[in-house]
Order: structure tokens, then C-alpha cells, then sequence
């Protein structure tokens, strides 16, 4: 009996344990961020389900990522400090280990959320990756190119994004043009792009108007090892409200106990037979 027993705990541990790493499994996150796109708005909070998650966005800026579980989530923009007007309403799905950038884009008269679904899986030794989207709510499609030379991405029109592209890791004058010609719109001088590193080039602003149009270079991932050196010593990771999860750790609760129980078995029985 006492031999039975202990197989019955084991068989006990194996089940809860595979239960709780299916639960994890099941609750797999996403991060999330937001980033302020339109020229006119005020600085802005972001509410999700009704709390606060990014809180006094003003124009240019780009949230750090935010870790959500997987789920569907009432999102909600108002001027910073406010509940009303809520100038976006929306309902964002994510899914599973996956990350995503919320763009708000156009003139607060007809602001909108832009939502991309974000690659930031590491480039090659040696490569960075780019991308570019075209938030400027007044511009025509446009080129990005290298100063002088070939384009990277060619007829990118308002709420347009460029795949992620591969570039040689290094510094670059690059010039936005209007698309399918050699006319330069913006001059983009000086533009870094570190070894092993993803980026997002935004266009915001306005071509005919103020705020003037301007490219905003986004860091979206470091190597492994600068982030972790970037991490040590400081805040915390940002956390947006989440849903579930209590299951999963009442689940690791048991699969924890029933090891102890494993363990307290295996010890009688070594005993036992001494």
C-alpha cells in the first residue's frame, strides 16, 4: 500500500504540473505600446478597461512597451488628467507572444488608432532592421532613401508602413521624397542604426503646416545583452492591468505542493526500508 501511494503521489505531481504549464501556456502575453502621432492633440492618457496605462503622452511620443496578457481590452485615449472626451474608443485584441504598437494618427478632428503588429525578433551580425510608417495626416506618399542614392521604401502613403528591412549596421543621411521623384521633403541626416538593433521610423507632423513635418527614430529592440545591461538597476518593466493569471498561480501552488508531497513520500519510504 505504502508502495501504491507513493506511485499515486507521483502520478498526482506529473498531472498538476502538466496542467499548470498548459494554464501558462494558455496566458501567454503580448507588450504593447502607444505612440502620440497627431500634431494637434493635446498630451493624452490612455485608458485601458478604464485605468490608466500610458499617462501624459504628449506629441512624439513613444511609450515603452507594457506587458498585457492576451485578450481583448476596451481602450479608450482622453486629454491627460481627464476621462472625457474620449477622443479614441476602441476595443484592441492581442493575441499570444506577440507585440504591438497603438499609433495615434491624424488631427484630433478625425484621430484614429493605427494598429501595427510589431517584429522585433534580433537581425543578423552586423544587420539592424527598419521600418518606416507614414503618420503625417497632410503629406503625399513619399520615398525614404538614402541621401543621393537607392530608395528603401518606396510609395508609403498616410497610415502606410514599410516591411522591416535589413540594412548594414552603421549611420546613414537618409531623405524622405516625394514618392517617384528626386523631390526632397525632409532631410534626415545622421541616423544611427546600431548592430543588432530594430527601429521604427515615424513621419508626423504636417508638410503645409505646425507643427512641421518631422521623422521620429524609434529604438523597438536592443541585443539581448544591452538590454539586460540597460535593465540592471532600474525601474521595473511597465505592466498594463491584466486579466486571469490567478489560475495559473494556484495551479503552480498545487504542483508545488504535491512535489513536497512527493518528496516527504520518497523520504518516508528511504527510511522505511533503512
Amino acid at each position: 500500500m505504502k508502495g501504491k501511494s507513493f506511485y499515486f503521489l507521483m502520478a498526482f505531481a506529473t498531472v498538476v504540473a502538466l496542467l499548470a504549464t498548459t494554464a501558462v501556456t494558455f496566458a501567454a502575453g503580448s507588450r504593447v505600446r502607444v505612440v502620440h502621432a497627431s500634431p494637434d492633440a493635446p498630451a493624452v492618457d490612455v485608458l485601458v478597461n478604464g485605468s490608466p496605462a500610458f499617462t501624459n503622452l504628449a506629441f512624439k511620443a513613444v511609450a515603452d512597451y507594457a506587458a498585457l496578457d492576451a485578450g481583448s481590452y476596451s481602450v479608450a485615449v482622453v486629454p491627460t488628467g481627464a476621462t472625457e472626451p474620449q477622443v479614441i474608443s476602441a476595443t484592441l485584441s492581442l493575441d499570444p507572444d506577440k507585440d504591438y504598437t497603438v499609433v495615434a494618427v491624424g488631427k484630433l478632428a478625425d484621430i484614429e488608432p493605427l494598429v501595427l503588429v510589431d517584429n522585433n525578433a534580433a537581425p543578423a551580425a552586423g544587420k539592424a532592421h527598419v521600418r518606416f510608417v507614414h503618420a503625417s495626416p497632410d503629406a503625399p506618399a513619399v520615398d525614404i532613401a538614402v541621401k543621393g542614392g537607392p530608395v528603401i521604401f518606396s510609395n508609403v502613403a498616410f497610415k502606410g508602413v514599410g516591411d522591416y528591412t535589413p540594412v548594414d549596421a552603421g549611420s546613414y543621411d537618409l531623405e524622405v521624397r516625394l514618392a517617384g521623384t528626386d523631390t526632397v521633403a525632409l532631410d534626415l541626416p545622421g541616423i544611427a542604426l546600431a548592430d543588432g538593433t530594430v527601429y521604427t521610423v515615424f513621419a508626423m507632423g504636417l508638410a503645409g503646416g505646425e507643427p512641421a513635418l518631422t521623422a521620429v527614430l524609434s529604438e523597438d529592440a536592443k541585443p539581448a545583452a544591452a538590454s539586460a545591461a540597460a535593465s540592471s538597476g532600474g525601474a521595473a518593466p511597465a505592466a498594463l492591468p491584466t486579466t486571469g493569471g490567478e489560475t495559473n498561480i494556484l495551479l503552480v501552488m498545487l504542483a508545488t505542493g504535491a512535489a513536497l508531497l512527493v518528496i516527504g513520500g520518497a523520504q518516508r519510504l528511504a527510511t522505511q526500508k533503512r
